[in-house]
Order: C-alpha cells, then structure tokens, then sequence
C-alpha cells in the first residue's frame, strides 16, 4: 500500500472506531479527519469543503425543512386521527400505524415521519391499556422501511444517488428506488405488523395495563426539602418505610451542590438538602405530600407557583441539549422551567440531575408553566410525549402544503426541474406561506448530519482517488472467487449492513458507495444492482438502538433494552436480503 492509502484507511479506521465508541458526537469526528486528511494532503485544499457545496447535502436540507412544513401544516396529524383506533385489534393497529409510518416515510425524512406519529401510537396504547413498547419498535422499523422507497426518503439513498451522477454521468431520480424499495418495504411492513412484535421479550410485552404509559423505566429526579418539612433532622435511612409507601427510593442527598459520598444513608437531613429519588412521575408527586418536599425551584422564587404542569419529553438526537446538560443551557434562569427527572434505561447517575450530560433517546421530566414548558420543548428542539394538540399550527394550510410538494415532486420527477431546485421551491413557498416561519428554517434541518456529510464527501472521494477502493473491491472479489456476482452482491449487502448497525447510516452509504462501483468494475457487470444494494443495506439498521436515529427515539419510551432490537430485527435484515437479491436483479439486471 501506499503512503496516502494507508493514511485514508486510517483515518476510516479513526472514524469507524469513534462512530462505535459513540463518546464524541458523530459530526465533531468526522470534521476532525477532514482536518487531519486536510493537514496530511491525502485531500487537496481545493476540495476541503467542497462537501458542504454537494448536491447531496443540500436536498438533505431542504427535505428537513419541507419536513417541518408539511408537520407544520397539520396534514399528517390529520391522516393519524382518522386511522388511528384504541379499539382494534393490535395485529390490526400496528399494520395500519406501519403502513402509515412507511408512506409518509417515503415523501418526508423518515426521523421527522417517526417523531410526528410516535406521540400517537403511544396516545392509543394508552386508551388500549397495553404497553407501547408492543407498537413503537414495528413502528420504527416501518419508518426506515418506508424511507426505501423515494430518493428523499432517507439520506443513504440521496449519497447513493448523487455519487451514481458524479461516477456515471447521471443521478438516480425521484421513483428510481421504488421498486426495490416498495418490495422491501411491503414485505418488512407485513412482518413487522403480523410477526415482529411477537419475538420482543415477554417482559416488554407483559406490561401492566394500568401503569401509566410513559413510566416504563423510572426517573432519577431532584426534590427539595423546604423549611418546615417534616423529614429535617431525619435520616436519610429513616424515610425508607414512608418511601416504600409511596413507592419512591431514595438513592442519594446533595448538600450545597455536591453529592454526599455513597448513597448517604446515615446523612442527618437539612432544610435547604435535595433528596436524588427514584420513581415514576406519579410516585414522585405522591412522596413530595407525603414526606414534604417540594420541586426544585418552586420554593426558591424561580417557578411561578401557578398553573404548573409537569410534561414529559424525548431528547432526539438534533436538539440543543443533546450533549449537554439543563444546567449549561441555564434552563431554569433563562426558560423559567425546571429540569425534574431524567429516565435512561433505568440508570443511576453520579451527576445532579441538572448537571447530567443528556444523550439522544432520554426521557425528560419537565416542571413549569405550560406555556413555557411548550416554548422551551420547541426551542430546544425535544420532542413531547404527549400529543397536546399544540403542533398543528397552520391547519387551514394543509392542502395548500400538499399541493405545493407534490407539484415539486412531479416536475422533479420527469426531470423538468433539479429535485434541488424544486425542493428550493417548496421551501421558500412555505416561508412565503408563513407554514415554516423564518425562525424555524434554520432550527428544523439537522446541522450534525450536515457537517458529518459535508466532512466524509470529501473523505470517501479520497478514499477513491488514492485507489483505496481499488485493495477493498479486489479483496471482496478474491473471496469470492468462483462465485457469481449473485453471491458478491450478497456478500456486499451483507457487510454495508453489518456496518450501518453500528455506524451512522449516511456515512456507510458514502464509504460502500465507491467500493460498489469498483467491484461492478471488476466484474464486468453493471454498477446499478451494487450501488441500490447499498442504498438498500444502509437502511437496514435494525439489530441496534444506534444504527439509526429511529431506533434511539424509541429506546426510552418504549423501555427497550439494547439487546431487544435484534430479536425482531435479525429475521428483518434477513428476510430483506432474501427480498432485495432477487428485486435487485431482475429490476437491475447485471
């Protein structure tokens, strides 16, 4: 190998790596091996950002905000209302909440489809008495099936189509996927509805039917202990038979803003102490009557006493608080909302709650007024778990929303306008429209996503220039000698899978995107089957809660262990294999 082929290789090792880690924030690790590739020479100045000027990166942003547009509109929550039945039948439910969650998944980002039909689904499991982890994973699942379908239904397939221009001369359009992708789609859906949910654990099945819907994993939360209370001069150990009435435990005290060593059992309590608890929301109303304590921040002049609600939200991965704590942001002082609990898997935490470095996938307890709690949800860009009925906000513009993306779709479709441009369009008609106010342009497209893409454009055609591609193609190929480039293909699907379970999809798409071409190459066969099999095993991240941004939403609420994804995601990605291999090449011929 050469010097610059074996600095891209590690630098896709440097980013593999780190993506799996997942301490460092995807974007922030790939805009460092741009700096590095930059620096190292392996990619010229000239191209240094050149990722950010890409076709690809710019439909992933208007189609975030035309996203936002069609949300805001009020069409799609209109569409859940009159499907949506507490009443039918799970089996019933769930087939016709997926077959939902993949249309509007092929016309809009299949996160923002995820995000608007989740509070939904979890509204009716609700009325219905059962647990909503039975729907929400077949729900996910059916989103990023769904998203297979279109070019802007997710990003894997706009790199797919956007490389297949820059290597071949033409991009792929708008329907291109469909055939692969709806057979695909079809088959997932009907398996997720009909079998899938049946293969979770009996746990997750078994949930009580009176137990309060979002309460599957218990919150760590803060209490105050106000002058007066009952519990000052107690110790902590002393509150347990009160705390077992109430069915709170008490794990730990702050004093003057640190954490007492140890659960602080022998600790004489204070006025002025926070007691760390943990319960679910109606447990911890109920101990803060029984033992006297109070929220923190209600008695210290910080939360207006009235009209308090407490609203629980989910942190998706494109929020501002995602990787960073209440207390950074200063959420009580400059929201006047208070950051009560957090729920993550049912983990302990060594922080204060407020000091607690939030991920993507936590459950949130908010305290404040309501309409501060729902002016700080949206500007924090967290996600209600509830549908309020606050969201629809342009509801006398819902057709004019639909008209307008369905007339960029159709002349995009048979090319008389660049899908970009007819995106552009559609964008700037909403902002004239007033359907997304100006404010919201810039909050609804999910910058991380940007910077990642921008960054491993440039990366991926290193990787290409320096003839790394070359050893990866020729490696598959001398694997499978003798085989048929059937069993290649196969080979290839497989392994973009394996990648995309435990990286971000978007970025296997740009790294496998070249790798296809070349193994085409050499093979002598058209590139068209490789390059839609990666577009089809990007997708296909179901064996994780991190390989896509869907199966994180749903990891909290749903009160999901790591280890339930695969249960129904393994017959998933197989029978997608077995669905795709044939689909691809008798739509794609080699």
């Amino acid at each position: 190998m050469t010097t610059d082929q074996v600095l891209v290789f590690g630098l896709c090792t440097f980013v593999f790596v780190f993506l799996i880690w997942g301490r460092w924030r995807y974007d922030l690790v790939a805009f460092i091996a741009l700096l590095v590739a930059l620096l190292t020479g392996v990619v010229p100045k000239e191209q240094a950002f050149s990722g950010f000027g890409h076709p690809a990166t710019v439909i992933i942003a208007l189609v975030l905000v035309v996203s936002r547009g069609l949300s805001n509109s009020g069409a799609i929550e209109i569409v859940a209302r009159y499907l949506v039945d507490a009443s039918r039948k799970l089996a019933t439910h769930i087939s016709i909440m997926s077959g939902l969650a993949a249309g509007l998944s092929a016309l809009m980002n299949n996160v923002a489809a995820l995000a608007l039909l989740m509070p939904v689904d979890m509204q009716a499991a609700k009325k219905a008495g059962r647990s909503p982890s039975l729907s929400l994973m077949p729900l996910s699942f059916a989103s990023i099936l769904g998203g297979m379908i279109t070019l802007i239904g997710t990003p894997p397939n706009i790199v797919i189509a956007e490389f297949r221009g820059d290597a071949l001369g033409e991009p792929y359009r708008m329907f291109d996927f469909a055939p692969v992708g709806l057979a695909c789609a079809i088959v997932g859906v009907a398996y997720v509805a009909l079998f899938g949910w049946r293969l979770l654990p009996k746990a997750r099945q078994s949930s009580e039917a009176g137990k309060d819907l979002f309460n599957l994993e218990d919150y760590v939360a803060e209490v105050r202990v106000p002058e007066g209370s009952a519990v000052i001069g107690k110790r902590v150990r002393d509150l347990d038979a009160d705390a077992d009435k109430v069915d709170v435990e008490i794990v730990g005290l702050v004093r003057h803003g640190k954490r007492l060593p140890g659960l602080a059992r022998i600790a004489e309590i204070k006025a002025g102490d926070v007691l760390i608890l943990e319960a679910s929301p109606d447990s911890i109303e109920e101990a803060l009557g029984a033992l006297q304590l109070e929220y923190v921040g209600k008695g210290e002049g910080r939360l207006d006493s009235k009209d308090l609600v407490l609203q629980e939200v989910l942190v998706p991965e494109s929020s501002r608080l995602a990787g960073r704590s209440a207390m950074s942001v200063r959420l009580m002082y400059r929201y006047r909302v208070a950051l009560v609990g957090v729920s993550r898997q049912g983990k302990r935490f060594r922080e204060k709650v407020r000091a607690l470095t939030l991920q993507p996938g936590d459950v949130l307890l908010l305290l404040g007024a309501d309409d501060r709690v729902n002016d700080v949800t949206w500007r924090l860009g967290l996600l209600p778990l509830v549908d309020r009925g606050h969201s629809v906000i342009q509801r006398d513009k819902a057709w004019w929303a639909v008209g307008i993306f369905a007339a960029a779709i159709t002349v995009a479709s048979i090319g008389w306008v660049y899908l970009p441009i007819a995106l552009g369009c559609v964008a700037a008609a909403y902002v004239l429209l007033s359907i997304v106010p100006l404010r919201d342009v810039y909050t609804s497209i999910e910058w991380p996503v940007i910077v990642l893409l921008g960054s491993m454009i440039p990366i991926g055609g290193a990787l290409e220039s320096t003839g790394g591609t070359v050893l990866i193609a020729q490696g598959i190929v001398d694997v499978s000698a003798g085989f048929s480039p059937v069993v290649v293909l196969v080979l290839l699907i497989i392994v973009t899978m394996t990648l995309s379970d435990v990286m971000n999809n978007t970025a296997t798409a740009v790294i496998a995107a070249p790798i296809a071409v070349e193994i085409a190459n050499r093979l002598g066969v058209s590139p068209d089957p490789f390059l839609m099999g990666v577009a089809v095993a990007a997708s296909c991240a179901f064996l994780t809660p991190i390989g896509h941004k869907n199966n994180t939403l749903i990891m909290g609420p749903g009160g999901y262990r790591f280890g339930d994804y695969w249960r129904m995601g393994l017959p998933l990605e197989i029978l997608i294999v077995a669905i795709s291999v044939p689909a691809l090449i008798t739509f794609w011929p080699l």
